[in-house]
């Protein structure tokens, strides 16, 4: 039997013509986003066997999931600008050991100062 994909353009099609429930089973599956769509519009999920799970996988756990603790930075008992160029460091030769001289170092450079940024190191 053929399985039926369901994308977030696909729930937010049935929330705007009024249904509120949607059943899911082996036929069915939903892309990540139509999952966490359904959860904010309020279309319900409502398995078409209740004795068990579909085959076909929603993975709501991937959206539900708790963020993991991230374990202590090596870099804690530093000053910030230390720890970034230690830390920066460290993740340019660790990229270069495993990539080899095929690696950019102006955009490793760049990649390095983003995530260390947005992550609130540097």
């Amino acid at each position: 039997m053929a399985k039926e994909f369901y994308t977030e353009r696909d729930i937010q099609d049935l929330h705007r013509r009024g249904v509120a429930s949607l059943a899911v089973g082996d036929d069915i599956v939903l892309t990540n986003l139509a999952y966490e769509m359904a959860g904010r519009l309020g279309v319900q999920l409502v398995p078409d066997r209740p004795d068990g799970p579909p085959a076909a996988p929603m993975r709501p756990y991937l959206s539900q999931a708790k963020p993991a603790e991230a374990p202590p930075c090596p870099c804690a008992g530093l000053p910030p600008a230390e720890a970034a160029g230690d830390l920066a460091g460290r993740i340019r030769e660790a990229v270069k050991a495993k990539l080899g001289p095929q690696v950019d170092q102006d955009l490793l450079n760049v990649i390095i100062q983003r995530v260390l940024s947005s992550t609130g190191v540097k």
